[in-house]
């Protein structure tokens, strides 16, 4: 029963932290592509450009002011808790995925690394992650928005490097992730919504708002809009463990988070003219790219020669799968962990192993993403003889 709880406290959470973020991503592309498409043309007097729009019916007129309207509306919507609940979700997934199962999704397979200290730098390096990104926004280098941007990259991979020497795949790059999140929400919370109340109080005290801070919150915002890509990928990535999952997976982030970057460049800018255009078929050709370099690596001969020479080699392999890892995958789990077979992946049938053999091979001697955390420590011998059996054509007699 625990583990049935705990499967749909991961769920209504996971749905939570989707819906939230797909509200707060939304509105930041929303306010973006708003700004960036204003008619700036002999704007009326006071205000900084405005946009017709036409949406579900109905036709929509949106103003910009230069800084604000002389009086305060009555009603002013403020784009906060969106950004607040998808973090507070997210910390809360941290904890149910990583924090609560260390030994399981935490840490890398064979660590002898104290699940305290696991736990402790994954939350100590939200902190560090955040304290570094603020000083460097308010140092000389913040005045350089290009070269910052190089830096934070590099200190972001530098980061997704170190959580693959300690961390499982899957937990690196949730943790790059959560990085970058907790810096999207700490703009928000430190940055943009000070400068959002300083300037509403300039007026309300009829003021002249000083206008560096909206100038500054736009800055953070435009930050919180390249981060967006990069996070959707990492979000959805523990669906891939060809990504978080190869000896290499760092230098994968690197290259999808560039591309990200490119691609959303490009939609950002493409209302002046399409001059990033190119971004785009790169991008593909990157994509085509990793999914090359990533390719499963040949079967060791000597595992092909077992096989080839075994008439007995599916009930060896079947052995192994039965011991390794249908104490998860099985129609009634015998694994505590689970009160399902996770993504309804079940090896109770000769049959159903030799259906799911690709995926076997990905995972199990490809990526050596499962068994989870290696619990049932299956060993390299039988990881290829697997992958042999599956290379000859995961036949079953």
């Amino acid at each position: 029963m625990e583990a049935h709880l705990l499967e749909w406290l991961n769920l209504s959470i996971r749905w939570v932290h989707m819906i939230t973020g797909v509200a707060w991503i939304g509105a930041s592309f929303y306010f973006v592509w708003l700004e960036n498409n204003l008619n700036r043309v002999n704007p009326r007097n006071g205000l900084a450009g405005d946009l017709w729009a036409i949406h579900g019916g109905g036709i929509y007129h949106l103003e910009k002011y230069k800084l604000a309207p002389p009086s305060m509306p009555d009603n002013l919507h403020w784009f906060k808790w969106e950004a607040y609940f998808t973090w507070l979700s997210g910390v809360a997934l941290l904890m149910v995925v990583f924090y609560l199962n260390p030994t399981l999704y935490l840490i890398a397979p064979g660590s002898s690394m104290a699940p305290a200290l696991a736990i402790a730098i994954g939350i100590g390096s939200l902190i560090a992650g955040y304290v570094a990104y603020h000083f460097l926004c308010d140092s000389a280098l913040g005045k350089r928005p290009a070269l910052l941007g190089a830096v934070l990259f590099i200190l972001l991979i530098a980061a997704a490097y170190g959580f693959s020497t300690i961390f499982s795949g899957r937990a690196a790059y949730l943790h790059v992730g959560a990085i970058i999140g907790t810096i999207m929400v700490g703009n928000v919370f430190f940055t943009i919504m000070p400068a959002q109340r300083a300037l509403v109080k300039a007026i309300e005290e009829n003021r002249t708002p000083d206008p560096a801070l909206p100038a500054k919150g736009l800055l953070r915002s435009r930050h919180n809009n390249y981060f967006t890509l990069p996070v959707l990928f990492i979000m959805i990535s523990n669906h891939f463990p060809s990504t978080y999952g190869s000896q290499y997976n760092w230098l994968i982030l690197a290259g999808i988070a560039v591309m990200a970057v490119l691609v959303r460049h490009y939609f950002n800018t493409r209302h002046n003219s399409n001059q990033f255009a190119w971004t785009i078929p790169v991008a593909a050709l990157g994509m085509i790219c990793l999914a090359f370099v990533t390719g499963p690596s040949s079967t060791p001969a000597a595992a092909v020669a077992v096989v080839s020479s075994n008439a007995e080699t599916f009930s060896q392999v079947h052995k192994v799968i039965q011991e390794r890892c249908s104490t998860c995958h099985a129609a009634k789990p015998t694994s505590p962990m689970f009160s399902a077979a996770p993504a309804g992946v079940m090896f109770d049938t000769a049959e159903q192993i030799r259906l799911l053999a690709p995926r076997i091979q990905a995972q199990a001697v490809a990526t050596q993403t499962m068994p989870l955390g290696n619990l049932t420590q299956m060993t390299q011998a039988e990881r290829d003889l697997i992958g042999a059996w599956i290379s000859q054509g995961a036949k079953l007699n």
